[in-house]
């Protein structure tokens, strides 16, 4: 199946959007950064279901645009763990948890986070967790592991997980979108080379800034990615499955068009 032009532009601005979002601070995301916020922990739902939501899907799939979809339009507290792992990176380590100065430790070095500190850098912050408005989770749970750990939180809590939900394109899809990325070295916006080109090529509408092609978006290290990533998931997806919580769904069309086979999807479920 071939991506179309309309669907790349559309998901590559959903994608700015997104990133510019993230760094004016929207909703409850830094909630998610300080442990001990708790501000929004009594709020009421503006959607009139409280969603409690873990997001998964393969690097490419527009996941995250779909988790700042669902976080504004359910007023949702958003828990990123990249998000927080990039915060965690630009703050003073006098004003990190011990569980992020650890975590910034074995990035330093280039190890993968193990874990045990990657969940308590979540347990940290079980606030959040418990948001009356409830939560999209996004880049967690990661392992089979971790999973296990949110089960036995959100038992221990009392509180219910409506949904897994796990965004599915196919192979030649994720290339299509992921080769033609290119990404301003100063402000971050993501372009792509056919779906949504920069006015002058290789500039940055926005800032003027230089952009480049990630080492992690060209075609053979995207099939590497994804090869991983499979087997990383395929544990989650039959533990969730188990649990009769998962659901499945196409990240064929616009951002727009996903949200709402999604939003259908857990209502039919409701």
């Amino acid at each position: 199946m071939s991506i179309g032009g309309g669907e790349l532009k559309a998901f590559m601005s959903a994608q700015n959007n997104a990133i510019v979002n993230a760094e004016q601070g929207d909703h409850d995301r830094c909630g998610w950064f300080h442990p001990a916020a708790a501000h929004r922990a009594t709020a009421a739902p503006t959607s009139g279901t409280a969603w409690r939501l873990v997001l998964l899907g393969a690097p490419g799939v527009g996941k995250g645009t779909q988790a700042d979809l669902l976080n504004q339009r359910l007023d949702a507290c958003h828990l990123s763990t990249g998000d927080l792992f990039r915060a965690a990176s630009k703050q003073k380590e006098s004003d990190q948890s011990p569980a992020m100065r650890s975590a910034m430790e074995h990035m330093r070095r280039g190890e993968l986070v193990p874990d045990s500190t990657v969940w308590e850098m979540v347990r940290e912050r079980t606030n959040s967790i418990r948001c009356s408005s409830g939560f999209v989770l996004d880049g967690f749970p990661r392992t089979l592991g971790q999973a296990e750990a949110l089960k036995q939180l959100m038992e221990s809590e009392k509180i219910p997980l409506n949904a897994v939900v796990n965004y599915e394109l196919p192979l030649a899809n994720i290339v299509a979108r992921l080769s033609g990325r290119r990404t301003c070295e100063k402000c971050k916006a993501v372009y792509h080379v056919t779906g949504n080109p920069p006015k002058i090529e290789g500039v940055c509408d926005r800032c003027a800034g230089k952009l480049f092609q990630r080492e992690d978006d060209r075609p053979e290290s995207i099939t590497v990615r994804m090869a991983v990533y499979e087997r990383s998931t395929a544990p989650l997806i039959e533990f969730y499955k188990a649990l009769g919580v998962l659901v499945s769904i196409p990240a064929i069309g616009s951002p727009e068009d996903i949200y709402a086979r999604t939003i259908e999807t857990l209502k039919a479920r409701a």
